[in-house]
């Protein structure tokens, strides 16, 4: 496994805010501390379906609590637009967070009302408490720096006298809100092991990545990875295309794809990938098969056919691709089994449906197989390999923030970690 080395700068060169083991050093037994972390899970029925990211977000609430610190945990969930919206709230997610954690943890019914006042203020050393979703109120995200400020202030009053701030929540900090940007700016802040973690890696995988270094790039839309696939191009060795974002190649290669997802306006993009990227070193494959259908649905018919034909067969023309077929995971699958470094974003087709999920499995398969360091880049990827069974540890690193590792890997300014700079 690929050792990572921790550099206290990001992409523009801003150095970090002090490591969370500093702020252990210093003490924090009997302080209030404000930890953004990422509790921004799937629910179902009320329950939550993937509790990935609130264990990531343990280890340094543990941490915190067992030295005696009085940790307030301030997290989102969805979108519920500025106003309380009980499907969004994070009581579920606490209540599983409760359950996992060795300290103990309240919930409070609010975000930064009575109820969170009263409970922030009685917290014992060692205690956690959970207030509501931050997005409950609009000045989260709001684009006015004064009431960002203003919501930044009621949550910094929770913590009293003599407070610190710590973000460990990597899926935030490509958001300027108030609870990850305007709270750094307001107490002593400090990186968060998970943050940090990701950072470690990240950097490493784009600055020194151990070669052969394979990039799996999936999902819907060219146009979400543009960016990506610009900064990759001269770094990556290969870039492995799938997903619905295969067919924009497919069509700009020449080929008719029927009703599959097209992004027209992004034929040309698309062309001058295909056109800079062996001057620049790296190879890109796309794909030589599909699975045909006549339906996005599980009992759907389906054929396998050529990437030079898809209009062909007994489905036709106004058929779509769904998933990548048996012989390009053949491909992908030997490119992954000789890299030494290799970054997923994106599943490589509808893996929540049955007979389009195979594609997405055989590149999970051929990365727990291979000997390289694997990252697989959050949101919809890290959901496609739990559900299909594979578990966390098979993999090198699995981000916790979809959004932010891909703006990361784009070299884009982070503004949570910017707000971190010493």
């Amino acid at each position: 496994m690929m050792e990572t080395v921790y550099k206290p700068t990001y992409p523009g060169g801003i150095p970090m805010a002090k490591a969370l083991s500093e702020l252990l050093e210093e003490g924090v037994a009997g302080r209030h501390v404000l930890v953004r972390s990422d509790l921004n899970v799937p629910l179902k029925d009320g329950v939550v379906t993937d509790d990935g990211r609130v264990r990531a977000s343990l280890p340094v609430i543990e941490k915190l609590a067992k030295a005696g610190a009085r940790v307030i945990v301030t997290a989102h969930l969805g979108r519920p637009k500025g106003k309380v919206d009980p499907q969004y709230s994070i009581a579920p997610a606490a209540a599983r967070l409760a359950e996992l954690a060795s300290v103990p943890v309240k919930v409070a019914t609010d975000l930064v009302g009575e109820d969170a006042k009263a409970k922030a203020a009685a917290l014992a050393d060692g205690e956690v408490l959970v207030v509501e979703n931050v997005r409950y109120d609009a000045r989260e995200t709001s684009k006015d720096d004064a009431e960002r400020g203003e919501f930044a202030d009621e949550l910094v009053a929770l913590t009293g006298e003599n407070g610190a701030y710590v973000n460990d929540a990597f899926g935030a900090v490509h958001r300027k809100h108030a609870s990850v940007y305007d709270v750094a700016k307001r107490l002593p802040a400090y990186l968060g092991d998970l943050v940090k973690k990701e950072v470690d890696v990240l950097a490493k995988t784009l600055n020194d990545p151990e070669r052969p270094f394979v990039v799996v790039m999936g999902g819907a839309k060219v146009s979400d990875k543009l960016a990506v696939i610009d900064n990759l191009i001269g770094k990556a060795d290969t870039i492995l295309i799938g997903g619905g974002m295969g067919y924009t190649f497919a069509y700009a290669q020449g080929y008719e794809v029927g009703q599959s997802l097209l992004e027209k306006d992004q034929v040309e993009n698309v062309l001058r990938y295909l056109k800079e990227a062996p001057e620049k070193g790296t190879e890109i494959i796309t794909a030589v098969d599909v699975v045909w259908s006549d339906a996005f649905s599980a009992d759907a018919n389906t054929e396998i056919r050529p990437i030079e034909d898809l209009t062909g067969g007994k489905l036709g023309a106004e058929a779509e691709g769904l998933d990548i077929g048996p012989k390009t995971r053949e491909i992908f699958a030997e490119k992954i089994k000789g890299a030494k470094t290799i970054f997923w974003n994106g599943p490589v087709g509808v893996f929540e449906i049955a007979p389009f999920a195979e594609g997405t499995r055989a590149v999970a398969q051929a990365i727990v197989d291979s000997d390289a360091f694997s990252i697989i880049g959050g949101g919809d990827s890290a959901s496609a390999v739990r559900n299909l069974g594979f578990k966390d540890e098979q993999f090198g690193h699995i981000s916790t923030g979809g959004g932010a590792s891909l703006e990361y890997i784009e070299g884009k300014t982070l503004p949570g970690l910017e707000a971190l700079g010493a």
